[in-house]
């Protein structure tokens, strides 16, 4: 985030820089040979400065750089993309480092896009270099171009002619751009011939660019081409006498110095070189040209900051959060030992009111457990209303049904006396007469125990009708079933109809009405 190492890439030499903090080092150059190479891996080996791990950007001010401006149907999305890419690879099949930007659409026609293709046409010029980085695992963030840097530069210097023509001496040569509707259109660079450090073919070069702009009819004839020429004070005077204006040239010069500080360089170049590589590293824009595997450890390396950086987050959270939850630990204690004061303070007061009052007849915990079982009788003590309003309710809707006699009790239902008939009364089946009458569960404590209630009833059976009397007691069982929490047992039907039993009777004898016996248990579980 702080440091960058920014390597400046010329057909016969690389200038390395060291950014940090926001201050472009001095540069360290390497030629393009054995010894070169040789020297660049020990200056990034170097323990002192732990230069490996410093993510590094690649700019290239080549010749061997090439642009074409060509007309494409107006596809977006996956076709788009895959149109782009394969222009890109008919147009620049030998190199990996090609590119492509939209200048904008036709005004008439298709309204075809404007594509500006671009791309190093001799990557062995850049192999060297990036085999010495891929060797020593640097991170290398993108490979830029110097052209298309100089739009960047462009903005920053406020140029906003129609038809630009920026101009400036790099490492590499001269450097010529031309904008249009400040878009680059095309750019070249040829050697320099200096005199006294002063270019002195800046002019022809200069027509000569006018001219190839003319002829590819980027440039209509009797526009006025802005040549902006960038250069030290001391060498300004001698430009203006080498470059005349004309009807279709005007020349304009910006010192090096403003330039410096309107890009943020502290101290001012000779060449222009700085003021790229100082855009650069202040807001790097995404790779010109595809970095390719040479990326890779940059990925790595950003997948390790982001797990950190994540780690750290998650570190200080549970950091605060342990801190948050100590200080309300600390705060519950606090509470809690006032409140244990307090509860302390009202026994102290409730035993000293208590040793007022004169001696109870009972002591508080049996008055107490007397209280609950008393709620516990009050609320849940068996007594038959529940299940003589479901039978009442059932005896509505069965007007051939006659009550007989009932026996109801608390707790599971006793078995049946022999003959039918019901137990003694006054005593509680299963238990001695002189035992206790309930015990606590059939009193309701804790639970409200079951209760069972043993109707015998007789049924109306009209020209002593079995059938319909069966059908009857089933038709009533079956309503009272209806109730949730009732088991409904029919104990004793008028007819037995059990394959042991015997049947007997007279079909010459007139048929009598006459009613039938049955017996129903009812087991109701609140």
């Amino acid at each position: 985030m702080f440091r960058k190492q920014l390597f400046y890439i010329t057909s016969d030499h690389l200038c390395a820089y060291d950014w940090r903090h926001g201050v472009l080092g001095d540069g360290q150059v390497f030629h393009a040979s054995a010894a070169g190479l040789d020297a660049f891996a020990a200056w990034l080996e170097d323990p002192n400065e732990q230069r490996l791990d410093a993510p590094a950007y690649l700019l290239a001010d080549l010749i061997e750089e090439d642009f074409q401006r060509q007309l494409l149907p107006h596809v977006r999305g996956k076709a788009g993309r895959a149109l782009l890419e394969r222009r890109k690879a008919q147009l620049y099949r030998d190199t990996p480092y090609r590119g492509s930007t939209l200048l904008g659409r036709e005004t008439d026609g298709r309204h075809d896009d404007q594509v500006l293709f671009f791309a190093l046409t001799n990557p062995s010029l850049l192999q060297p270099w990036t085999e010495a980085l891929e060797h020593l695992h640097v991170p290398v963030a993108g490979v830029y171009s110097a052209s298309l840097l100089s739009i960047a530069l462009v903005r920053q210097l406020g140029l906003t002619h129609e038809h630009l023509l920026l101009v400036t001496q790099q490492s590499g040569g001269l450097r010529q751009s031309y904008f249009a509707g400040g878009q680059l259109r095309f750019s070249r660079q040829t050697p320099a011939i200096a005199l006294d450090g002063v270019a002195v073919n800046l002019a022809l070069e200069t027509e000569k660019t006018r001219q190839f702009l003319t002829s590819t009819r980027m440039l209509e004839r009797g526009d006025v081409l802005h040549t902006v020429i960038l250069a030290p004070q001391a060498q300004i005077g001698k430009l203006e006498l080498l470059c005349d204006n004309g009807v279709e040239v005007a020349y304009h010069f910006i010192d090096m110095q403003l330039a410096s500080e309107r890009v943020g360089l502290k101290q001012t170049p000779a060449l222009a070189d700085q003021l790229l590589l100082t855009l650069l590293a202040k807001h790097p824009p995404a790779s010109h040209y595809p970095p390719g595997a040479l990326a890779r450890y940059y990925h790595f390396q950003r997948a390790r900051k982001a797990l950190y950086g994540s780690s750290a987050l998650i570190g200080a959270s549970a950091t605060l959060w342990c801190a948050a939850m100590l200080l309300g630990g600390m705060e519950d204690g606090a509470g809690m030992a006032q409140l244990q004061q307090e509860t302390a303070s009202y026994q102290q007061r409730y035993r000293a009111v208590m040793a007022t009052l004169p001696p109870a007849p009972a002591k508080t915990p049996n008055m107490k457990a007397a209280v609950t079982v008393e709620h516990m009788i009050a609320t849940q003590a068996p007594e038959p209303g529940r299940l003589l309003g479901m039978l009442s309710a059932a005896l509505d809707r069965a007007p051939q049904v006659r009550l007989g006699q009932l026996h109801w009790n608390a707790g599971p239902p006793p078995p049946r006396a022999a003959g039918s008939q019901p137990p003694p009364p006054g005593q509680v089946q299963g238990k001695q007469a002189n035992g206790p009458v309930l015990s606590s569960v059939e009193a309701g404590i804790p639970a409200a125990p079951p209760q069972a209630l043993r109707l015998e009833a007789d049924v109306d059976m009209p020209g002593n009708d079995y059938r319909g009397a069966l059908s009857a007691i089933t038709a009533f069982a079956q309503e009272l079933a209806r109730n949730p929490r009732l088991v409904v047992a029919i104990e004793e039907a008028p007819l037995d109809l059990r394959p042991s039993a015997t049947l007997s009777g007279r079909s010459a004898s007139p048929a009598q009405d006459s009613q039938a016996r049955f017996t129903v248990l009812l087991v109701w579980q609140p």
